[in-house]
């Protein structure tokens, strides 16, 4: 005797088998800033975003020469360390000099949150670096004014002196 199957059986079964295909892993999507169409994964720009959250949480934290935590203060080097360990996973040891030396060199106009920008401040290349945090600015721990604050690029001291970037992230 043939059985004739049910169309309720037959209507889960393909209910289970359509559902599957959303079960199947995807590949992780490629993110990119419009303006620059510079590629980050979205794995990298997450990372980006947590690395310049946790350096705006680091505003008005005062300066110290060789400083590498909060507490004690924090340098320009000292800072991009301390964010990069805490909220990238990356350590980052060295001066501003020693950070320029590696990283994947950055065109200006290609900057993405969380790169780094190195300026010629003291009639030495690579004397300072900060983090660029988006729409032209940057964050930074100055000797002058003795805080973390942010800066634009295009404020004509530093515009004079910016030298290059370097991504650290992608």
């Amino acid at each position: 005797m043939v059985t004739k199957p049910r169309l309720p059986s037959l209507l889960i079964l393909c209910t289970l088998a359509l559902s599957a295909c959303g079960l199947l892993p995807r590949p992780a999507p490629e993110s990119t800033t419009a303006a620059t169409g510079r590629l980050r994964s979205s794995a990298a720009e997450a990372r980006s975003n947590d690395v310049v959250i946790f350096a705006l949480g680091l505003l008005e934290t005062g300066y110290r020469f060789g400083g590498k935590n909060p507490e004690a203060g924090l340098d320009c080097s000292g800072m991009v360390s301390y964010v990069f360990d805490k909220a990238g996973g990356l350590r980052l040891t060295g001066s501003a000099a020693d950070l320029a030396r590696h990283g994947r060199p950055v065109e200006r106009r290609e900057l993405l949150p969380g790169d780094l920008v190195f300026f010629n401040t003291l009639n030495k290349p690579h004397s300072h670096v900060g983090i660029y945090i988006g729409d032209g600015r940057f964050i930074h721990a100055p000797s002058s004014k003795g805080a973390v604050r942010t800066e634009t690029l295009d404020n004509g001291w530093f515009a004079s002196r910016f030298e290059e970037a370097r991504s650290y992230l992608d």
